[in-house]
């Protein structure tokens, strides 16, 4: 719990500071008078005004009490008298393109920092499961397309643009790409024994998915990589232990079915039960080099209103890893390219959300966002960042949006300044900001129903 706190905070504090950073930076640059840069809003905690500052600035700098958000106060004639001397320090007088400039510098600035934290992955280098693959789900689109566990993916894409895989996460993220865009996967399998490699294809487009969820994944019918079906841990009292289970143990086969890998094994388990009866079945196991048949009865246990076996033990090796590292400059350039990706896609997903071809479901808000920090952080440091770089280019899209009470909204204001030549006038700015605000608290809602049923549902 005090590390999901920890890096839930540090997350928002980072993302928060770079957004605002980046009006601060580009407003100063434009010569306009910044009186306060604050990360966080309430009471200020700590407040401190450098000595040393760009000429014509005294900017105070605050850390407020609530960290969801922050502001960049700056000289402004609409919010109070302006100093005749200091009326060209004044943001509303700025010309048009510095005003746009200093108000997309917030959103600009946290894709940056996403581009920046995936080089930095890219360049340390994170350990990921090897793209070969589990027995996938009966009757899914994989078994349809020819899969049956223990294929080696060595490169896919789209369209017949086919670039190499580097783990089961990258080949993943593809899977997800193409299942939300609708767009078939090309994969490229290695040949065995010194036969060619053969291309398949993923037939993604038929899924017409709208959730990013785990039932997506299932019904593309690849959910993890090939693993050994090997039994971990056995629990004391449980169903493993009754059965004569051992640590170590490697299971060949299940009532005459062949047992390949360590998904494999848990669907079979899951799937011994008739109604709400345990199904008693023999497995076949190899212990130290022997041979053994033993009749296990798994306990029954529901899940998501399903019945489902288990028998209490930890089921199957951990996969084969790789270190997934890039050069210098292919580092940057990957990251830039994730970047770009992650971006795209979220842009088609609140698109389609608008629309209905995508459900609100996939809204997240503080309560999984924070749940997603703490699992993250304990996975260790680059798996947070990439959390980091997640969350910054959904926050850099997010503000880009056209609503009146975001930096998108007010880019659309001076859309329709550059256009016409006359500013929005006060009364539809204030009719467009209570329009933006209720829109706003409806997202919001809906993102906070989304995080207490994931969470508690």
């Amino acid at each position: 719990m005090l590390l999901t706190v920890i890096a839930f905070v540090v997350a928002l504090g980072v993302l928060i500071a770079v957004h605002e950073y980046g009006h601060y930076r580009v407003a100063v640059a434009c010569g306009v008078k910044v009186e306060r840069f604050s990360v966080g809003f309430g009471k200020a905690l700590v407040r401190w005004q450098p000595k040393r500052q760009h000429p014509g600035q005294q900017t105070e700098f605050v850390i407020g009490a609530f960290p969801f958000g922050g502001y960049v106060k700056m000289l402004d004639e609409r919010e109070g008298p302006v100093a005749p001397e200091e009326r060209h320090r004044a943001f509303n007088t700025q010309p048009l393109r510095s005003r746009a400039a200093i108000v997309a510098a917030g959103p600009i600035a946290n894709l940056l920092l996403a581009v920046a934290l995936y080089t930095a992955v890219n360049w340390i280098g994170v350990q990921e499961p090897v793209a070969t693959l589990a027995r996938p789900v009966a009757a899914s689109l994989a078994e349809a397309a020819g899969l049956r566990g223990g294929e080696h993916i060595t490169r896919a894409g789209f369209d017949g643009d086919l670039s190499p895989v580097q783990s089961f996460e990258d080949l993943r993220w593809r899977m997800t790409r193409g299942a939300l865009d609708g767009h078939d996967l090309t994969l490229e399998v290695a040949g065995e024994a010194g036969r060619p490699a053969r291309q398949l294809v993923l037939p993604l487009s038929r899924m017409q998915a709208k959730d990013a969820d785990p039932q997506m994944f299932r019904k593309i019918g690849v959910l993890a990589p090939l693993t050994r079906p090997e039994i971990g841990e056995v629990m004391k009292g449980s169903a493993a232990e009754a059965a004569g289970l051992h640590n170590g143990d490697v299971v060949r086969a299940i009532g005459g079915t062949e047992i390949i890998d360590g998904q494999q094994l848990r669907e079979a388990i899951r799937a011994s039960v008739d109604g709400d009866q345990p199904r008693v079945q023999a497995w076949q196991i190899d212990r130290g080099g022997r041979s053994l048949v033993i009749d296990v009865k798994p306990e029954v246990r529901e899940e998501g209103g399903a019945k489902v076996g288990r028998v209490g033990a930890y089921v199957g090796a951990p996969p084969e890893m790789v270190t997934v590292r890039q050069g210098l400059v292919d580092g940057v350039w990957r990251g830039v390219v994730r970047t770009w990706e992650v971006s795209a896609l979220t842009v088609r997903m609140m698109g389609k959300m608008v629309i209905g071809e995508a459900s609100l479901k996939n809204l997240s808000g503080p309560l999984t966002i924070a749940d997603y920090a703490g699992k993250s952080a304990s996975l260790g440091f680059t798996q947070y960042l990439v959390f980091l770089a997640l969350i910054s280019v959904s926050l850099g899209v997010l503000n880009l949006m056209p609503l009146p009470v975001l930096d998108g909204g007010h880019l659309m204001y001076y859309l329709w300044e550059g256009l016409t030549g006359k500013s929005v006038s006060d009364a539809w700015m204030e009719r467009l900001q209570r329009g933006g605000v209720a829109l706003l608290l409806v997202m919001m809602s809906v993102a906070l129903f989304n995080d207490v049923t994931r969470l508690f549902g």
